[in-house]
């Protein structure tokens, strides 16, 4: 087992899970709150966006693109397609073309940092998240949908 790989893709369930955080029980119309710079569905659009470069780093063929938005409800859905696909790949015994350290510093933690962003325009809307104790959370490697275990100690 690579130690590196595997924290990569701990990184990735933490993203997932706190992805799911942010935006579980938003209210219908979140996706295009529009007071707090880019709107949620154009944040979600660039952290799949980031994952897609991310996968694409790790292939050795880097490749950026800006996707348009779609509809809230799909735009979910391709972050977290696009985060298991990463993780697949993470998962698999492919050879990895992008140093771990790179993607981490890179585009992960940049789509960590939308998810805070999510996070700060629930409350704007509205409709803030729980706080919780995210170091004891039920976060675990391969788990990256938007199925995430419940919290385990909210504040």
């Amino acid at each position: 087992m690579d130690e590196k790989r595997e924290l990569l893709r701990h990184a990735l369930a933490t993203l997932a899970y706190r992805t799911t955080r942010a935006l579980e029980n938003a209210p219908i119309d979140f996706g295009n709150f529009t007071e707090g710079g880019r709107t949620p569905v154009q944040i979600v659009a660039h952290m799949g966006d980031l994952l897609v470069w991310a996968l694409s780093m790790a292939l050795g063929s880097p490749v950026w693109n800006e996707t348009q938005p779609l509809d809230w409800q799909q735009e979910e859905q391709r972050f977290y397609r696009a985060l298991a696909s990463f993780d697949a790949f993470l998962a698999s015994r492919a050879t990895l073309h992008t140093p771990v350290e790179r993607l981490l510093q890179g585009p992960i933690c940049d789509a960590l940092t939308h998810t805070g962003q999510l996070t700060l325009l629930r409350r704007l809307a509205g409709s803030p998240t729980h706080r919780e104790n995210f170091s004891v959370a039920a976060i675990a490697v391969g788990q990256v949908s938007s199925l995430q275990p419940a919290p385990v100690k909210l504040f």
